[in-house]
């Protein structure tokens, strides 16, 4: 009796049909090779095809077309053979390999991290990965996709290489992790994508890729497939600022956004320009407003729809690695703001993004904020924290960035920000603290700085909550520095005030030192502060156009010498007259102006001053580092104060917020010895009138405000001026000396 001919593996109407629609949440279970009735069944996908076949090493096999575009081969035995599919359409034949050939790209153990939420390295599993595979016909490269989708019905990959209809592009659902995963071979670096979702509602949603590495320049809204072929030549800054703690040392960071630093300029023309202005100036780094993609510009990058993609407005994903490249091999850090309190509501983007709210809370108390009109991610679910998190770590590993500003803190922290009574829900214990934001904040910290040490997690968090600084073992919040946003209102209220009234406000300009070191502070003058009507730090100063340069000096003065770390955002530092726009470059014609440029070499001397003299920095972080000499000397406008450092000589800085000079003035010092003029904000070079201290200047010891030593010195007007000791004291806590002794 002869044996039947083998059949192909039997699959209902009904699957073929849902398959080759691309609405079936397991097409790998009908297309692709199965082994049955002692033969390979190949099924395969190409609708309006005239002709398919399986070619092997052995030969070619002929498909029947089944239903719907579905084809079927037999091939005799049981292994699987490597093959592609030669498929003619009206005439024309092409050959192509079969994504459904493919075992997962995504393994058990980084299914199980994901659904625990401890997936560090979440970009290299989701999103769109570039791989390639060794074969008996010869090596296959193509795009690895992944997405998280749990509650999709089918989801399928759309792009340019399928004329974006994605039913042969159907991915496979790999079960409770809520991924769906496809090799889709032949789709290279450079393809534009989508993911076609089908929600439990029937409806269809194109969504851009949550972990898309690079996007098309807005407004075109699809993902784009990326491999990155940089070749870094940043080693030496890289194993320094591992060993190093950059907490403890100087950090004055210029803060930039690019689209208006210098209109039109790209990656690679900022990597040169930019690096050598602030290089010139001397800052130890530069911080760059989000660069991560955002559809609309006026949202200056703090509406973010791509969290993995450097934004395609200045160019390719490696021209933002020259440019951090550039700036590392110049001794410069780079510091990113980091935007993980909310995301805009774009439908095509990370909104209801399978249909549900998944990546926003589904409470409306909880996951929408009022004052944005976007949506808050959901803080608590474990796949959420773990894209948040991972994103953190992907700027701080793939891109070497030195630090990352963590944007609007405060409304993550208090479930009534923004809210009034009856728009908010206590949290379990009946307070106002958002439980899970806090939890998430202190793994993003911990995970930072346990995987990236040398790295800063910074605090834009502006209000008293306790422990921003402290470490996450002490039940703090673990960031590394925090914003000082009440010295910053303090001080810009205060020097609007005209010179004669200031004496009434004395306490707006001291008060900061009575918290100075409850955290590890920041002292920030922000995009924020020189925009939306507030005016220049220019226009904030009282006074003629003299006057206002001299205000500017001498605010910077007194912030460079301030406990705390300095931001300066750009255009300060040349006290540009106009406001700042996101949509015209910087003012940079105010240059012409030598008084202007006087107020840059102001700041370049700053910084060198700041960087050659640890008082200034090496204790930032306690009252050990920071003294009163004068501190009520109201109808003076005057400041006068100490800093310190073990084994380094000390400084001491009186800043003059009056109009007028004060001649003869007695400075209390902290020890006797010779003190030079280091800085002077008020000196000609710098468009000053030119009063100062010439020479070395000898402590007397004449008893002055509880000190043992002071000498007699020249202030000048709205200026700072910073002495420093010709050698470290023996002893700075200086008592009053002996009245018999001769000096």
């Amino acid at each position: 009796m002869t044996a039947a001919a083998p059949s192909p593996v039997p699959v209902d109407h009904d699957t073929l049909r849902a398959v080759a629609a691309g609405a079936h949440y397991d097409p790998h279970a009908v297309l692709g090779p199965h082994v049955g009735d002692g033969a390979v069944t190949v099924r395969a996908l190409r609708p309006l095809a005239e002709r398919v076949e399986v070619v092997t090493a052995d030969g070619s096999f002929p498909a029947q077309h089944e239903v719907d575009g579905v084809w079927a081969a037999l091939l005799p035995g049981t292994e699987v053979p490597d093959y592609r599919l030669e498929v003619t359409y009206d005439g024309w034949t092409t050959t192509g390999d079969d994504p459904y050939r493919f075992l997962p790209t995504v393994q058990e153990l980084d299914r199980h991290l994901v659904r625990e939420g401890r997936h560090e390295q979440l970009w290299q599993v989701l999103g769109a990965n570039v791989r390639t595979y060794p074969g008996q016909l010869g090596e296959v490269r193509g795009t690895a996709f992944a997405v998280w989708a749990p509650n999709a019905r089918a989801v399928r990959v759309v792009g340019d290489f399928n004329h974006w209809q994605g039913a042969t592009h159907a991915m496979r659902s790999l079960g409770d992790s809520g991924i769906w995963e496809l090799f889709a071979p032949g789709v290279d670096a450079g393809a534009r994508y989508k993911f076609e979702i089908l929600g439990s509602d029937g409806s269809w949603r194109q969504k851009a890729d949550p972990l898309a590495k690079g996007t098309e320049v807005p407004p075109a809204t699809a993902s784009v497939v990326v491999e990155s072929g940089y070749e870094w030549s940043d080693d030496a800054w890289m194993a320094a600022r591992a060993q190093r703690d950059p907490h403890a040392g100087p950090v004055s960071v210029y803060e930039v956004h690019l689209g208006s630093w210098r209109q039109g300029l790209s990656y690679r023309d900022l990597a040169h320009q930019l690096t050598e202005y602030a290089l010139d100036l001397g800052f130890t780094h530069v911080e760059l407003l989000p660069v991560a993609e955002h559809p609309f510009g006026g949202s200056w990058g703090y509406q973010v729809s791509s969290y993995y993609a450097p934004t395609s407005r200045f160019g390719h994903p490696d021209d933002f690695r020259y440019l951090v490249d550039c700036l590392h091999r110049a001794g410069i850090g780079v510091i990113v703001d980091w935007v993980p309190a909310h995301f805009p509501k774009d439908e095509w983007a990370l909104a209801q993004f399978d249909g549900t709210a998944l990546y926003e809370h589904p409470d409306p108390l909880l996951g929408e904020h009022p004052d944005w009109g976007t949506y808050v991610f959901n803080f608590g679910r474990a796949e959420v924290r773990n894209f948040l998190v991972a994103n953190a770590t992907y700027w701080l590993e793939e891109f070497h960035v030195d630090g990352l500003r963590v944007d609007a803190v405060a409304s993550m922290l208090y479930l009534d920000y923004s809210r009034q009574p009856g728009q908010w829900r206590p949290n379990a214990y009946g307070g106002r603290e958002n439980l899970e934001a806090i939890s998430f904040l202190q793994e993003a910290n911990a995970t930072a700085y346990r995987r990236t040490p040398g790295i800063m997690m910074i605090a834009e968090e502006s209000t008293a909550w306790p422990g921003v600084t402290a470490p996450t073992s002490a039940q703090g919040l673990g960031f590394g520095l925090k914003w000082n946003m009440g010295w910053m209102n303090d001080t810009l209220r205060y020097l609007r005030e005209e010179p004669i009234n200031r004496r009434y406000h004395h306490h707006e300009i001291t008060f900061s030192m009575v918290y100075a070191f409850s955290e590890h502070f920041v002292l920030p003058i922000s995009h924020d502060e020189v925009v939306h009507g507030k005016g220049s730090l220019y226009e904030r100063m009282p006074g003629d156009h003299w006057q206002k340069l001299a205000g500017v000096r001498a605010l910077l003065a007194y912030q460079w010498t301030h406990p705390g770390k300095q931001l300066l955002f750009m255009g300060q530092e040349f006290a540009q007259q106009t406001e700042w726009a996101e949509a015209r470059s910087l003012d940079w014609h105010a240059l012409d102006d030598p008084a202007h440029r006087g107020v840059v070499q102001a700041v370049r001397d700053l910084n060198a001053l700041y960087r050659r003299t640890p008082a200034l920095w090496a204790l930032d972080h306690t009252p050990d580092g920071f003294e009163w000499l004068a501190s009520d000397e109201a109808d003076l406008n005057l400041l006068a104060y100490v800093r310190k450092a073990p084994d380094a000589p000390t400084a001491v800085v009186v800043v003059n917020f009056a109009g007028v000079p004060h001649e003869g003035w007695r400075l209390p010092l902290p020890h006797g010895g010779t003190w030079y003029e280091a800085y002077n904000s008020d000196a000609a070079a710098y468009g000053g009138s030119g009063v100062g201290n010439l020479g070395r200047i000898t402590a007397e010891p004449v008893e002055h405000y509880g000190r043992g030593w002071s000498a007699e010195v020249r202030v000048p007007p709205l200026a700072a001026v910073v002495l420093v000791a010709e050698s470290p004291a023996q002893d700075t806590t200086a008592g009053t000396p002996d009245p018999t002794a001769t000096s």
